[in-house]
């Protein structure tokens, strides 16, 4: 009998069968198989500025290769305070309110850990970035999902419901997560938003934890506004970002958050026994990178803003119907017109048959019928490379 109980015990969490591993990352592996372009995985496919590679170089050169401190190395830290001052008007103090971590990924679910009980609730808009549901559940919390509505037009704005957003929000609701410039959606949250937002985490005393990872890629005048620098919320709100995404160095996996020194001190328990520290060279060079001028900045959004101008024509032509970004490197698209039954059929045959990988609409809902008629494509590639993809997708258009 004894025997018996021991052999039906399952040997697996309970938490893992509610989540899948990563429909992104997944997409590429199918592009290396099939030979297709890649335009389903976030990272560029161009080099990082030499500056920020050379400065690599020489920490490992210089001996820069044994254990940073624990929550960051002070250089790197530093310059984390510096550019939230100078770009954002906050004042953060870099010895106790600065974690760095091995990325954004590796700082959110630190994050959640180091905050969240079970029977807590986190609000998250939908489309979202598929950690963060994943996240929540790990953190032994239960997502709370707000959806974002696709606009009525191509330039217009993804928009969420107010009621719907303050339905969210309970006494059981420990954070919400706010992304912006959003990942996949492009939305920028304006600051109207971020003060309804704002209104609530004070009235229900809720924390904002925000991914801020995309915050110099923007197009057409829109301005990143940190919830941190809202009146109200520089003390209930943890900041989060990386150098992945606006330096090119996805691979190097140097993330951080910002938060008040209580919040920190716990992130950094979390962070300690997850992973003990970020790469000690890397995250020199991460002080370096970003001591960059303005003038890179403004390169880099306009040399993105070229890209989106180069591949939403093109998608379009071959009969998407293009949701235009506002911000980060993604367009969200509907492929109603392909009359296929979903959009993990569609992203099979367009990987497969027409040579061009995306990320099937469905992995950034909590209900995959949201977004069966939905296709992502990353566009942080080179021209050659959107080209490429172009000529494939008239093989797309014909049929």
């Amino acid at each position: 009998m004894a025997e018996h109980a021991i052999q039906q015990k399952s040997l697996l969490s309970g938490r893992v069968a509610y989540f899948t591993e990563s429909v992104i990352r997944e997409m590429t592996r199918q592009a290396m198989l099939h030979g297709a372009v890649n335009l389903s995985q976030g990272f560029p496919d161009f080099p990082a500025p030499e500056e920020i590679k050379r400065a690599a170089q020489e920490a490992i050169a210089a001996d820069v290769n044994q254990y940073a401190i624990t929550w960051g190395a002070k250089n790197l830290r530093n310059a984390i305070a510096r550019q939230m001052q100078l770009w954002q008007g906050v004042a953060v103090d870099p010895e106790r309110e600065i974690t760095v971590c091995c990325g954004s990924t590796e700082t959110m679910i630190a994050t959640l850990l180091a905050v969240c009980n079970a029977g807590d609730e986190v609000v998250i808009f939908e489309p979202f970035y598929e950690n963060y549901g994943p996240d929540a559940i790990l953190s032994g919390a239960k997502p709370r999902f707000v959806k974002l509505r696709p606009p009525g037009t191509p330039d217009g704005e993804w928009a969420f419901d107010e009621r719907e957003l303050r339905a969210a929000f309970h006494n059981h609701t420990k954070a919400i997560i706010v992304n912006t410039p959003n990942n996949p959606t492009g939305k920028v949250f304006t600051r109207s938003e971020l003060a309804l937002i704002r209104d609530l985490c004070v009235e229900f005393n809720v924390l904002a934890i925000t991914d801020e990872i995309y915050e110099h890629i923007l197009y057409d005048g829109t301005r990143h506004i940190s919830m941190a620098a809202l009146e109200g919320m520089r003390d209930r709100t943890i900041t989060i970002n990386g150098l992945s995404k606006t330096y090119s160095v996805t691979g190097w996996r140097v993330g951080w958050a910002v938060a008040p020194p209580a919040i920190t001190d716990a992130i950094r328990k979390v962070h300690d026994f997850l992973t003990v520290g970020a790469p000690a060279p890397l995250q020199e060079a991460g002080a370096s990178a970003l001591g960059l001028p303005a003038s890179y900045y403004q390169e880099l959004a306009e040399g993105y803003r070229k890209r989106r101008d180069r591949l939403v024509p093109v998608l379009t032509e071959a009969g998407f119907r293009c949701f235009r970004p506002r911000g980060a490197y993604y367009v969200m698209t509907d492929i109603s017109a392909f009359g296929f039954a979903s959009d993990l059929e569609f992203v099979k045959y367009l990987v497969k048959d027409i040579g061009v990988a995306s990320v099937p609409g469905s992995s950034f809902y909590n209900d995959a019928r949201d977004g069966a008629q939905q296709v992502r494509f990353a566009f942080c590639k080179r021209d050659e490379t959107l080209d490429a993809a172009g000529e494939r997708l008239k093989k797309l258009r014909a049929r």
